[in-house]
């Protein structure tokens, strides 16, 4: 087993994030949906050991293997701001095993308005658990607020589904394929925004390059959002776009006539299939620590700081969530 090195910095990535190469390699290691069936003991032993190696104290005898699997831990488990442990449920690691499952079945049941309106409030309820789980912690979030970020996503994405199922009864099958994903995308620039509308209203906080706070930014945060937004919607396109044109190849095809019981498992594989690759792609498209050039601030921050700081401070960097 290799030593650790002398210096090593825990919090270091392992790769680089500036590329899409270093972020895509990064998110495959901390979405690897092997680590939801990691116990809860192992986890916290994972999160000690980090804690440790923060203050400069390897525990004797530790590997560089056993330092990089713990932090591989950590990251996927605990939140990024609070440190607390997440959810199962809500984690990025558990977007595999959990978006196959509720993909598959929209695509699966899409010809009856009760489907539509059972599987998409379903994967509504999923997707706002996700969001509110990897929200900026730094912005709490009234119960209130969640309940209406909840009950009008909820709404778009059954608006969508149901007026779009209901359009496309005499339109070729492939379109009411299609309707769910225009749904999950139409839910998202909803869910996503209202569930943290709190740092579009209060701002998110914002640092030099060394990590020092400069104040909070409304307009960093809408940075960050869309930016959420757009990786979600990515996440799904793949397979809620080509799976339903292979689907419709397939059924053409006898044998699939026999097996129809069989196509919902079908479909859920192969949505898992999809996701394996595209939820650490979509999380890569963006870094995590986004940056935005002093100039494009709110006057009275980009004011403050150069009040204080001068030109030394050209970009500010914030974390915008996942």
């Amino acid at each position: 087993m290799a030593t650790v090195p002398h210096g090593f910095n825990i919090d270091a990535p392992r790769w680089d994030q500036s590329t899409f190469m270093g972020r895509l390699k990064h998110f495959l290691n901390i979405t690897d949906p092997r680590t939801v069936l990691v116990s809860e003991q192992e986890l916290d032993r994972a999160k000690a050991l980090v804690q440790a190696c923060r203050t400069g104290l390897v525990p004797p005898g530790s590997s560089l293997e056993q330092l990089l699997y713990a932090k591989k831990l950590y990251d996927s488990a605990f939140h990024p701001d609070s440190g607390e442990k997440m959810n199962l449920f809500g984690r990025m690691s558990f977007q595999v095993p959990g978006g196959m499952a509720l993909t598959g079945c929209m695509l699966q049941f899409y010809r009856t308005v009760p489907a539509v309106v059972f599987w998409q409030w379903v994967n509504q309820s999923f997707n706002a658990f996700v969001n509110y789980t990897n929200r900026n912690a730094a912005c709490p979030i009234s119960l209130k607020q969640i309940g209406v970020a909840y009950v009008t996503a909820t709404g778009t994405a059954l608006a969508t589904a149901v007026g779009l199922n209901l359009c496309t009864k005499r339109a070729p099958p492939l379109l009411a394929r299609w309707v769910p994903f225009v749904a999950v995308a139409a839910a998202n620039c909803v869910n996503i925004p209202m569930m943290r509308q709190q740092e579009i209203i209060n701002g998110v906080m914002v640092t030099d390059q060394d990590n020092n706070e400069l104040g909070c930014s409304r307009r960093a945060a809408a940075k960050g959002i869309a930016q959420v937004v757009v990786s979600r919607i990515t996440m799904a396109a793949p397979g809620m776009i080509i799976l339903p044109i292979i689907m419709e190849q397939l059924e053409k095809y006898p044998f699939m006539q026999r097996i129809r019981v069989l196509h919902g498992p079908l479909q859920v594989l192969l949505s898992g299939g999809f996701l394996l690759f595209m939820v650490p792609a979509a999380c890569a498209l963006f870094p995590q620590r986004c940056s935005l050039a002093l100039a494009d601030l709110e006057p009275e921050l980009r004011d403050s700081i150069m009040t204080k700081h001068g030109d030394k401070v050209p970009y500010i960097y914030f974390n915008k969530g996942l």
